[in-house]
């Protein structure tokens, strides 16, 4: 049993100096300028300066940076690209950031055995161009596929438009190369879909990197449909959409994906994008089926009658890649695309069953408008994943505050309505005041005991996913003396 007693900080010159026993100096950053583009990931308004940020180009220098940091006390968080929205890589102030993304080689695409190896690094999207040439392809498409890192999926669990159908990249990751928070190098998986034993690949994935780095990533390949139909559809109101939502999905077909966006989102997409979505619409449905010709033919028709049936006024019909690119281009581009109309803004993600949608969804409103804040709602309808973005103004005082206030309040109705305060961000530093609302005393000790399983001394990204400095890998704080409930004998430290 280690104690959770920590060291006091360690200088950023001391860690420079014994990170340099294995890593080029040009890998290594202590300078004040450069190390603040690295205080904070796509969470912008949390922002911590790291005491040293290192850019391993190994696995061999992870492990090397990670028993430095083990053996000094020092905490340690990892980051890929830097696109998550929780938190989860926000640096520690007396820690050392580990950048992966530079470890961004495909070392093998294996399409006979429908997987690639890739490491943590690698762009998600490059993972479909380096298969595609052979005809397959990685499913888990978070929005910002174009830049964020498979080990920051991993890390997060990410999803995408089309986990609907596919799942999240839990279902598509087989094996992971890590180093543990004490310098191990280790392997959860492997090539196969199953392996004996407990779960450790299952647990890790989604662990927000409190279990260790990912150096390594065998990830699943599907071979691309036979054919893929998109279509656009139009209504006046967000009830009416998700009523065909609904529809859709009751009549027992499983479309790729089905993703809403209301007057709002559609507002700052089209300044952005210029994608051109019908007029007047109060929402859109951006629907994408895929598989046998014949079956897609048949359940896109039923699709279309479906929106028809609950009030679309206009369906447009995607009839070549570029007329897709355009939809997609669109939707995918909402998020960023509400500094159009807004200054500053809040990305939420809860999740409510399918069915409560426009109950939420009016309620969002109404809490919106008592606090004098815009929502904007694009998200996976078809399986309830909500990313209702806050707009607010920092430079008008109490703006912000009402802000926050309003998106913690939509994770209460999700939880109100049976959800989750995450569907695929992760919870990081920013919901972590949260969990006790979705989860008992018991269940978060039972959590934090797994994570002391791994990280006893709570050095891997220290601060995240636990609602407040706790026993079991309590770290945040700079304590040189026993715990007071250790003292008591109330309690143990792991």
């Amino acid at each position: 049993m280690d104690s959770a007693v920590l060291a006091p900080p360690v200088p950023a010159a001391q860690l420079a100096h014994r990170f340099a026993e294995q890593l080029a100096p040009g890998s290594i950053i202590t300078d004040p300028t450069r190390l603040s583009t690295y205080q904070c990931d796509g969470l912008a308004h949390y922002r911590v300066t790291p005491a040293v940020v290192v850019l391993p180009q190994t696995a061999a220098q992870v492990q090397h940076v990670v028993r430095v940091c083990h053996e000094l006390g020092v905490p340690f968080v990892a980051r890929g690209s830097g696109t998550g929205l929780s938190g989860g890589a926000l640096p520690h102030a007396d820690g050392v950031l580990v950048v992966t993304s530079q470890m961004r080689r495909i070392l093998e695409v294996d399409v006979a055995n429908e997987l690639a190896v890739v490491e943590p690094g690698v762009i998600n999207l490059d993972v479909t161009k380096a298969a595609a040439v052979q005809g397959w392809y990685f499913a888990p498409d978070p929005s910002s596929q174009q830049v964020c890192s498979v080990g920051g999926n991993v890390a997060e669990n990410s999803g995408g438009a089309h986990c609907l159908k596919y799942g999240f990249t839990t279902n598509h990751v087989l094996g992971v190369e890590v180093v543990t928070p004490d310098g191990e190098l280790v392997t959860f998986g492997g090539r196969t879909r199953d392996t004996p034993g407990y779960d450790l690949l299952g647990a890790f994935v989604g662990s927000e990197g409190t279990l260790g780095i990912t150096t390594k990533v065998v990830v699943r390949l599907l071979r691309k449909p036979e054919t893929v139909q998109t279509l656009l559809a139009g209504f006046r109101s967000t009830d009416a959409a998700g009523a065909a939502v609904s529809a859709i999905i009751g009549s027992g077909v499983v479309p790729a994906a089905i993703e809403l966006m209301d007057a709002l989102a559609i507002e700052a997409a089209e300044a952005a994008t210029h994608c051109g979505y019908p007029d007047g619409a109060g929402a859109v449905l951006v629907v994408e089926l895929d598989g046998p010709v014949a079956e897609v033919e048949h359940t896109f028709a039923a699709v279309q009658q479906h929106c028809r049936d609950n009030g679309s006024f206009e369906i447009r019909v995607a009839a070549d890649d570029a007329q897709r690119a355009l939809i997609w281009k669109g939707r995918k581009s909402a998020f960023a695309a509400v500094g159009r109309i807004s200054p500053d803004y809040i990305v939420q993600d809860g999740v409510i069953p399918r069915t409560k949608l426009a109950e939420v969804l009016s309620a969002m409103g109404e809490l919106a408008d008592a606090a004098g804040v815009r929502v904007a709602n694009v998200f996976h309808a078809g399986d309830g994943n909500l990313h209702p973005l806050v707009l607010f103004d920092d430079g008008v005082e109490g703006e912000a505050q009402r802000a926050e206030e309003v998106s913690g309040g939509i994770l209460d109705l999700c939880l109100s309505h049976g959800g989750s305060i995450t569907g695929e961000h992760g919870v990081g530093s920013d919901k972590a005041k949260h969990m006790p609302k979705m989860f008992t005393e018991d269940d978060l000790d039972t959590m934090q005991r797994v994570r002391c399983a791994f990280d006893p001394k709570g050095l891997s990204n220290p601060g995240k996913v636990f609602p407040t400095p706790r026993l079991c890998g309590e770290v945040p704080g700079r304590r040189t003396e026993a715990h007071p409930l250790v003292q008591a004998g109330l309690a143990d430290a792991f």
